[in-house]
């Protein structure tokens, strides 16, 4: 049978179920990878069920979201993060070490493995053919522990790619320019496999750039082929031997073809408060800038970085803009440093920031009130950067650049500037001191529980009826950063009834308070909401800390793949309307019932909600797998799996 390359990872792997599109199918996961703001809760509830050892090939603990905030709870949790791999057999990368999709790339990733990771990017990996997948902590936990990662079988559409890049259009285009095509809905249960003759002038870094943002078009993972590209890529990083052809076959099949030449893109910016609203720079021309950004796992390659010190060097940002730099990996940062590209960035004007995610998540270097930042970075929603009212764009390197010189938008091909020809480097520097990798005696290894480092909160069995009430409704595109604020919320990430206090806290401030008191009375609460809930980040916090305030389901009119099975994770029943007209019918403080709750949910049959205030009957539907549903009535994934134990 003639396969594509998503096929033949997915079959090769292939432990439980039928590969039949859209069927619930089983896979062998080879490596995992965790950070810290979804790491700690996925080692906890790994405690949690009683596994005693990892049993992938490889798996990676990164710290690079939390490494720099005020207070002990980030070094605690790193205490805690460092002591459980070492006990358990996991690779720690120390915060500083960079950002781990990055790292990963460059020092771990190998074609045609499997990769299931607790951040929505983890498919970063694709850019090197590897099939990597983000979910929640809990189901990487499993992973880690030998169970397998359960998906769909999906839709499997190839990218054609033709032509070439111009001078100043980069792979972030490319990116951008399929965000246009495809936009940030509409593509759960979708993989995206790369082919076609342009392929071969995008390098390695390139083409991770483009998997990465496959993210923000809500595609399951996205693949390139494993070519002479990967190969002088993986043979650069000193790991030749990890290299495997991989390739589709001739005539093999796909559910839609989007073909793309490369020669036709210009330079693009995703503007806000989405990454799927796309411009030309040309029509942005002339806008003011008060903020550059780059950096990111996104564009914080060596050629990125080394690209924007060509363009910086003997020149000076505006006085009007504030430039930040964050390289990726330390690796980046120490061959910059080498190569003088630093003191270019610097002689400019620019701020060095840390190697870790920072700028990205809101962490640091906010902007200021209703100011113009670029970022290089893969997401804009509303607030993520830490000011409510900021006016975030995504761009390229170049673009970024070429802004924080003229203090304005800028067409970089109109900009006066020679295009620096950056070329990969034959050999990167290799220095992995920064990883810590496990030794013998891990068993007596004592595990390090700061005060901020709680247990694992765990759910009820599901309630034979749902006597609901309605704390919220809200509209499309909610994203997991409405619900559950990053940036300085994160470092209460070990902490979920501290944590809970800040669930959608930039909606709905009373929120949570709303929540608990209507949890005391007894009541079950149910969010209502539109189109594409849960959009962006794998933070199962954000279905973790909802289930903590006593959340039972949330009804909307679709939902976003992670973020949906986050929430059954957790025991809180993720409905879909019907009907989608319902969702104007209700009204926050609504009360919703169910009288056959749990036996309909058992059964797999639709949910009937009577809405007491109108007197209507809405019926949803809670499309699940036999597993799925019984994972569902046991109240989540961790009462489930510690009842199969």
């Amino acid at each position: 049978m003639k396969r594509n390359i998503v096929e033949k990872i997915l079959v090769s792997h292939l432990k439980e179920g039928e590969f039949v599109k859209g069927r619930e199918i089983g896979i062998r996961i080879d490596q995992t990878l965790t950070q810290d703001a979804t790491g700690t809760m996925a080692y906890l509830q790994f405690e949690a069920m009683g596994l005693k050892e990892i049993k992938t090939d490889l798996s990676v603990s990164y710290v690079d979201h939390n490494t720099v905030q005020i207070g002990f709870e980030n070094a605690d949790d790193h205490g805690y993060l460092r002591s459980v791999a070492a006990k358990y057999g996991v690779v720690y990368s120390r915060p500083g070490n960079g950002i781990c999709h990055q790292v990963h790339l460059e020092r771990f990733g190998k074609p045609g493995a499997t990769l299931l990771g607790s951040d929505s990017h983890t498919p970063t990996g694709g850019g090197i053919g590897q099939l990597a997948i983000g979910a929640g902590g809990l189901d990487v936990a499993v992973a880690m522990g030998g169970g397998l990662f359960y998906t769909a079988a999906p839709k499997i559409y190839l990218v054609r790619l033709t032509g070439g890049l111009a001078p100043w259009v980069t792979a972030k285009d490319v990116a951008l320019k399929l965000l246009e095509i495809l936009s940030t809905r509409g593509n759960v249960g979708v993989m995206l496999e790369y082919g076609g003759p342009g392929i071969k002038k995008l390098s390695a870094p390139q083409r991770a750039t483009i998997a990465n943002m496959g993210a923000e078009m809500g595609v399951t993972c996205s693949v390139f082929p494993s070519d002479s590209v990967t190969k002088k890529f993986l043979k650069a990083q000193g790991r030749g031997a990890d290299w495997t052809g991989l390739k589709a076959d001739r005539g093999a099949k796909y559910d839609r073809v989007i073909d793309l030449d490369l020669a036709a893109i210009e330079p693009l910016a995703a503007c806000p408060h989405s990454p799927g609203i796309i411009k030309k720079i040309s029509e942005l021309e002339g806008k003011p800038v008060d903020q550059v950004c780059i950096g990111s796992c996104t564009n914080s390659s060596y050629k990125d970085l080394m690209t924007v010190a060509e363009i910086l060097k003997g020149r000076k940002i505006s006085p009007d803009v504030s430039l930040g730099i964050a390289p990726g990996s330390r690796q980046t940062l120490q061959m910059l440093a080498r190569k003088g590209a630093l003191t270019a960035m610097l002689d400019a004007g620019a701020r060095l920031l840390e190697s870790a995610c920072g700028f990205c998540i809101g962490n640091h270097f906010s902007p200021g009130s209703g100011s113009v930042s670029i970022r290089t970075s893969n997401r804009n929603f509303e607030g993520r950067s830490g000011t409510a009212d900021a006016q975030v764009y995504l761009t390229s390197p170049e673009v970024a650049a070429v802004a924080a010189l003229t203090g304005k938008f800028t067409d970089p091909r109109k900009a006066g500037i020679e295009y620096p020809a950056v070329k990969e480097p034959a050999a990167f520097l290799v220095d992995d001191s920064m990883l810590i990798k496990p030794s013998a005696g891990g068993a007596e290894v004592e595990i390090l529980h700061g005060p901020n480092i709680g247990e694992p909160p765990r759910n009820v069995k599901m309630p034979e009826q749902l006597n609901g009430v309605t704390m919220l409704v809200v509209g499309d595109k909610i994203t997991t950063d409405h619900i559950m604020p990053a940036g300085a919320r994160l470092k209460y990430r070990s902490n979920v009834p501290k944590y809970a206090q800040f669930v959608f806290e930039n909606v709905d401030s009373a929120f949570s308070k709303r929540c608990l008191e209507s949890k005391a009375a007894g009541a079950h609460n149910v969010i209502v909401a539109g189109e594409s809930y849960g959009q962006g980040s794998s933070r199962e916090h954000a279905a973790m800390c909802p289930m903590y305030l006593g959340v039972k389901a949330v009804v909307a009119k679709s939902f976003e793949r992670i973020h949906a099975a986050n929430l059954l994770n957790f025991g809180i029943a993720p409905l879909t309307f019907k009907n989608p007209a319902d969702y104007a019918s209700i009204q926050a403080g609504d009360r919703l019932a169910c009288e056959n709750w749990r036996a309909a949910t058992a059964q797999g049959k639709p949910a009937i909600l009577k809405n007491v205030r109108t007197g209507a009957s809405i019926e949803c539907v809670c499309d699940l797998s036999a597993r799925q549903r019984a994972i569902l009535t046991a109240g989540g994934l961790l009462n489930h799996t510690t009842g199969k134990l």
